[in-house]
């Protein structure tokens, strides 16, 4: 076989629309653009959300850790506020479940860990004062002002 030519189709015949070697001119393209462009703008969906943003930090967790922190501080120095401190515990837990399903779109999980330790150092020094007050180890006069 010399020629540039196909074999041709056990029934002897050229496969239709076949281009043959050496042809210049290729086969028509069907269902695809024409050549020469992009298509138009606006004919591609726009991005799905969160893909190349920064991650947001989660709120409950910052307000944990400054509830946590706020009740220490002011449960050290002006008496044992435990509201906060349970306050502070909650919002921690919450916000840690809340980062953890949101598989990398929240961030703040120190910050809540900071409000649940924070929570939970207040909270055991109020059961030891109770402890110390209520067996007699430390006397407190309640009725002076």
């Amino acid at each position: 076989m010399s020629s540039n030519q196909p074999p041709p189709y056990p029934d002897g015949s050229n496969p239709p629309n076949a281009p043959t070697y050496g042809d210049p001119t290729p086969p028509p393209s069907e269902g695809y653009p024409p050549a020469g462009g992009y298509p138009p703008p606006g004919s591609y969906p726009p991005a799905p959300g969160g893909y190349g943003g920064a991650p947001q930090g989660n709120k409950k967790a910052l307000w944990s850790m400054i509830v946590g922190i706020a009740s220490l501080a002011l449960g050290l120095f002006c008496g044992f506020l435990i509201i906060g401190s349970i306050v502070a515990i909650v919002l921690g837990f919450v916000a840690r479940s809340e980062i953890n399903r949101s598989n990398g779109a929240q961030t703040g999980s120190g910050q809540a860990l900071t409000g649940i330790i924070t929570g939970f150092v207040m909270v055991a020094l109020f059961i030891l004062a109770v402890i110390l007050l209520a067996t007699g180890v430390v006397d407190y006069d309640f009725t002076r002002a």
